[in-house]
């Protein structure tokens, strides 16, 4: 076992015990027989090694027990955990059949390989049984065969790197079973060169795009041939019919593993090659040197070698989304500004804004809304931190406030005119470290101002003397030592900052700076004009300033975040703080201002520093562009139709697929598979007669005859057409289940799509009506959430008592001392989990979802399979201590963990390490949970449809334990510190390397007790769910609202082009979608408004053949046009360019060259807004 104290140890243990209890009782339900197989389906995996050992036993089951995982365990011991070298001869020893049995020679290299991506992607995810489809052997000119490797479109779960080094690994199969490298023809080359460029430009666009020359060099020099089958119904532009390429159509596989896998991730790749290539046979890899040049001198072709030390990016902007607004255009000041720092509540990929800040942006951000980010990686989750700096905004009597409480921003909201600086955005240095971005200049903040208070006071008195401080000073001693133990939440007024700042030569508090650097030096020496005008009055112990009023002059005061009043536009006035500070800086002696000329490379600050005694360091760092990306999301998965229960309603269902409509037809008529009862002599619906309760046998179908026989032969069906009288077999199952009467509505699904037609019991369905919970596709309930990170919290937070906490462990907070009171701060243990129970949300929270899926589970097993029942909750409070297991999309891998309690915001709160066994990060992904014993009781593999991809987000293996070397080792760069040192602000001010800071990450914690508790966080919380928890984007019912809100976000925040936005929004949404619809309504099928039958053309009666119901559109006119007036309406508005106009007019013309032309109507310019 990996390293842990003995606390974790128990807690572990307790974990364990409960897997054990929850997997014994499915165990006992499904001998019962009611379920398409009589074990759980669920195999537990306790390390990684198991996880792929029981991924790849799906699609080769004689590798179960084989030894597999023993073997990978010794070559991690040989080699190192995650090493790439243990995939590699793993794969080679599979290919030689040193485990399992094959049929064939080709079967078990195909496995090898197989088994070497499902180590390189942690056994978590799909991608080895779905993305790598299978191995082919084609031959040469010279006949010899070579390797095809065949990928498809769920390899993109597998991420670049993973994607590119499966290649390295089929490559070393090769070479060691000794098969000839792939020799490329000109026209293969050539087509993948135009299928990476179609792909990008007509289907999706891949992260990286390489060159026309890259993609020749790869193909010239990759020792296999990248295939895959054919993904999308679009062509290739060009190089068509080609004799070693089966399709035509654009292959998607091979686009991502060219694309995103190899040319993206060939410097990872070769850096690692390089060390050990030559010892297993590989050094013709060595290519890769090669390609590295071409790359980069492909990159730089055309661009000027940029001195900037850091320049704006507008990545995140190009793709905007109508609704969603822009909150930042790239380093425009009074935009986001970059706070390094982890909460309890951020970090790995999330960040963290000001509570005010959420709430002042018309709450359109909300906790868990994605942003999209100009740096240091492109999206991150937002959670609430109210220690950092919050939004500063002009009211629309000209007064400047700060606001420094979600209180104020709710008080002053409406009266808001414009955001003249948006606050804070924090980013934990790991991220900078993860994506090896360069660390930029951070604005002047508390947490770097204490440290230097704190040199220079141990400095001048020998240790942290608060008393002496306080003497020297003028100041409260306690006040002093409260500053120092809470800098983030206890703030000097201006007096005492100057006091300090003159006494102990430190800079001037960062609450009492303002960001002069903004200012130009001409525009600095026309504010110094302005303030000789000024008239300085005492006022008590302080002054008051006031100014005649110009607008030039209260510009420049908003310019630099100055709070201020204006009083009905005759006079300017700063008082309180404010004017103790100018007063300070700019009335003692002023001649000194006289002569201040300009230093090319000087700033501002530099410049206000050389002629006043009180220094100051740049308030503004640099300001991070960014926008709305997806809004956060909590809510139970429900298939199309919301069904209750996967067994067919057939067409009897009608449009709402319900038993109900189907009992009134007295039949259901569908494909279902053969089960043959002995006892009846007849054919049964389930794994149990519903007739006569006694177990039943699969059966075989003839296809010829339709005779049913329990022997499989080559014309035999596992399933069969068959009729039900459902009406009689509900009143028999609800007499069964002793329900006095049926839900008014019951739901099914159209058709099993699954292979064999396996419907799930009928009774299921019954039940989960009653309790009111729906099904997803592999026969279990989920609840669906944002992901985001939490190592902390507090009892009142997440609802869970005092005593029930000690109950599940948590006897100490992080400081050491007794759990007494629930506004103590507590560790998060690693599987534990806080769900969502957002009140203001549309959606149900997981704790009534969770709730009465406990009531359903209950009385499945008490009155369907006949054994005691297992939660017996009396409210939703019980939940904390009961298991889930989560699930990420795209991975067939699931993690247990804890419930210990229910948040009021709609994320998925989790341990950092909890999300890396989920392979997923917080940058905005989602993942779910299901109750552990709704998945080992009601999930089945059998239920999966028939379709690639099916076992993509399905629990096919369980992971009990989480392991942290074993996790994705993106999380081994989150920083665990209480505070950063001041190297590092000053590393961050040189542009340095994010490795040339020495700052402790998780991962130079790993095998020991301290990798899985003790971490820190540099910046404290009041309150997890203070802030906006349920985003105006969820709430706002139509698109023109949330356009209106957009715009006018747009046009209040100081740092947005608002005539750029609706460029953006008109050009990459509003055209694109009009265009594209408009060709799909040429294109469109026919449906039947009343059975919903789909048709290619109209039936030439008019109606529909099935039922007689009316033949509609299934693209609507309305689904044309609806962007067609806002688009102009916001051209017009923001007078866009002439190009634009035209562009929008010829669009126009196309739609009513199609439908005609409306009447015309007289309304006003930019009527939409």
């Amino acid at each position: 076992m990996a390293e842990a104290s003995s606390e974790m140890q128990k807690y572990f243990k307790s974990i364990d015990e409960g897997v054990d209890a929850t997997y014994a009782l499915a165990s006992l339900a499904r001998s019962k027989g009611f379920d398409p197989e009589k074990e759980v389906s669920v195999p537990i995996a306790k390390n990684m090694a198991e996880r792929v050992e029981g991924i790849i036993s799906t699609v080769a089951p004689s590798l179960a027990d084989s030894g597999l995982s023993i073997r990978i365990k010794e070559l991690e011991e040989q080699y190192g955990s995650l090493d790439w070298r243990v995939a590699l001869v793993i794969a080679q020893e599979v290919a030689m059949v040193k485990f399992g049995k094959f049929e064939t020679k080709l079967a078990a290299m195909e496995t090898g390989i197989r088994v070497g991506i499902a180590y390189l992607t942690l056994g978590i995810v799909a991608s080895p049984i779905e993305g790598f489809v299978e191995l082919k052997l084609p031959l040469r000119k010279d006949g010899k065969p070579y390797f095809s490797l065949m990928y498809s479109g769920p390899i993109r779960s597998a991420g670049g790197t993973a994607a590119a080094v499966s290649v390295v690994v089929a490559d070393y199969v090769r070479v060691k079973m000794g098969y000839d490298a792939y020799v490329p023809t000109d026209k293969e080359i050539q087509r993948n060169v135009t299928e990476l460029q179609d792909y990008h430009d007509r289907v999706t666009n891949l992260q990286y795009l390489p060159s026309g020359k890259e993609v020749q060099f790869l193909m010239e020099h990759l020792p296999v041939q990248v295939n895959g089958d054919p993904s999308e119904k679009i062509e290739v532009s060009n190089y068509k019919d080609l004799e070693r390429v089966e399709t035509n159509r654009i292959r998607s596989g091979v686009c991502l593993v060219m694309g995103e896998g190899i040319a993206q991730k060939a410097k990872k790749v070769h850096k690692q090659l390089s060390s050990w290539s030559k010892e297993f046979g590989l050094e013709h890899w060595d290519f890769l040197k090669d390609f590295l040049k071409l790359q980069q001198k492909e990159k730089a072709q055309g661009k000027e070698e940029d001195t900037q030390k850091i320049v704006p990016v507008y990545t995140f902007i190009s793709d905007i989304v109508a609704g969603r607004p822009v909150l930042t255009h790239p380093l425009r000041p009074g935009g986001f500004r970059l706070r390094y720092g982890r909460s309890r509540a951020s970090g790995y990929s999330s960040a963290a804004i000001h509570p005010a800040t959420s709430f002042i942006l018309n709450q359109y951000i909300a906790v868990g809304t994605q942003l999209k980010v100009e740096r240091p990686g492109k999206a991150a989750a937002l959670t609430c931190c109210d220690s950092i700096e919050g939004p500063i905004v002009l009211l629309k009597d000209g007064t400047v406030r700060r606001l420094h409480t979600l209180a104020e921003a709710k008080q002053h909201s409406k009266e808001t005119a414009k955001i003249l600086f948006l606050g804070d955005l924090l980013f934990n240095y790991g991220d900078f470290f993860n994506r090896a971005h360069t660390l930029i200049p951070a604005g002047y903040c508390e947490e770097w101002w204490i440290q230097e208070l704190e040199l220079s006071v141990k400095k001048k008195h020998g240790s942290l003397d608060f008393e002496a401080v306080g003497m020297e000073c003028g100041i409260d001693g306690a006040f002093v030592k409260s500053l120092f133990a809470d800098p983030l939440f206890v703030f000097p007024t201006a007096k005492q900052a100057l006091a300090l700042c003159k006494t102990y030569s430190v800079r001037l508090h960062p609450r009492h700076t303002y960001h002069w650097n903004i200012l130009s030096f001409v525009e600095f020496t026309a504010l110094l004009g302005s303030l000789q005008k000024g008239k300085v009055i005492a006022e008590g112990e302080g002054h008051r300033i006031v100014f005649a009023y110009e607008e030039s002059f209260k510009s420049q005061l908003e310019v630099i975040g100055v709070p201020h009043k204006a009083i009905a536009n005759e006079h300017l006035v700063l008082e309180g703080d404010e004017a103790a500070v100018f007063v300070a800086l700019f009335y003692g002696d002023q001649k000194k201002f006289s002569g201040v000329s300009e230093t090319k490379g000087q700033t501002t600050t530099d410049l206000l520093n050389e002629v006043c005694s009180i220094q100051q360091q740049d308030k503004s760092g640099v300001f991070i562009g960014a926008r709305m990306g997806r809004p956060e999301k909590a809510k139970m998965r429900k298939l199309a139709g919301s069904p209750h229960v996967l067994f067919p309603v057939g067409d009897e269902g009608g449009k709402l697929r319900s038993f109900q409509s189907s009992m009134e037809k007295g039949k259901i008529t569908a494909e279902l598979k053969a089960y043959y009862c002995g006892v009846c002599k007849s054919s049964a619906l389930f794994g149990v007669c519903e007739r006569c309760n006694t177990a039943t046998v699969p059966a075989f179908v003839d296809r010829s005859s339709g005779a049913m026989t329990l022997k499989q032969g080559d014309n035999h069906s596992s399933y069969h057409k068959t009729t039900i009288p459902i009406r009689d077999l509900f009143q028999k199952l609800r007499k069964d289940l002793k329900e006095k009467v049926l839900p008014d509505l019951i739901k099914g699904v159209r058709g099993t799509s699954n292979r064999d037609h396996t419907p799930e019991h009928l009774s299921k369905g019954i039940l989960r009506a009653k309790h009111n919970v729906y099904v997803n596709k592999d026969g279990t309930t989920r609840y669906d959430m944002t992901q985001l990170v939490i190592t902390h919290f507090k009892p009142l937070e997440i609802g869970t008592s005092v005593e029930r906490l000690r109950e599940l462990g948590y006897g100490l907070d992080c400081y050491g001392k007794p759990l007494v009171d629930d506004n103590q701060i507590l560790e998060l243990k690693p599987q534990d989990i806080v769900l969502p129970a957002c009140p203001e949300s549309p959606e149900e929270g997981a704790d009534e979802i969770l709730f009465r899926t406990t009531k359903f589970l209950d009385d499945l097993l008490v009155k369907l399979y006949g054994v005691k029942a297992f939660y017996k909750l009396k409210s939703t409070k019980d939940l904390a201590g009961h298991l889930v297991n989560a699930l990420a999309p795209h991975t067939s891998s699931s993690v247990v963990a804890r419930i210990v309690g229910f948040s009021k915001t709609q994320g998925f709160l989790a341990h950092p390490m909890l999300h890396a066994a989920t392979r997923r990060d917080c940058d905005g992904d989602e993942a779910s949970v299901t109750l552990l014993l709704d998945t080992l009781l009601n999930f089945s593999r059998q239920f999966l449809p028939n379709t690639r991809g099916a076992t993509q987000d399905a629990s096919l293996v369980l992971t009990s334990r989480v392991i942290p070397s074993e996790v994705d080792d993106m999380v081994f760069d989150v920083d665990v510190v209480w505070k950063y040192p001041l190297s590092f602000y000053e590393a961050a001010l040189a542009y340095k390397g994010p490795w040339e800071v020495e700052i402790e990450q998780l991962g130079k914690r790993l095998n020991t007790p301290a990798q899985y508790e003790g971490m820190g966080f540099t910046h404290g919380i009041s309150n997890i769910n203070e802030g906006v928890m349920c985003s105006a984007y969820k709430t706002l019912p139509s698109m023109q609202e949330k356009l209106q809100g957009q715009m006018d976000l747009a046009d209040r925040i100081r740092a947005v082009d608002e005539a750029d936005v609706a460029r953006l929004v008109i050009d990459k949404h509003f055209i694109r979608d009009i265009k594209g619809n408009l060709r799909k309504f040429s294109q469109q099928q026919f449906r039947c408004s009343n059975c919903n039958t789909k048709y290619r053309r109209p039936p030439l009666i008019g109606r529909c053949t099935e039922c007689h119901g009316t033949i509609i559109f299934t693209i609507s006119q309305g689904s044309i046009v609806k962007y067609l007036e806002p688009a102009i309406s916001l051209a017009t508005r923001y007078n866009l360019d002439a190009y634009m106009q035209q562009s929008l007019d010829l669009v126009k013309r196309r739609v009513e060259g199609v439908f005609g032309r409306e009447p015309d109507k007289q309304v006003g310019l930019g009527s939409w807004f």
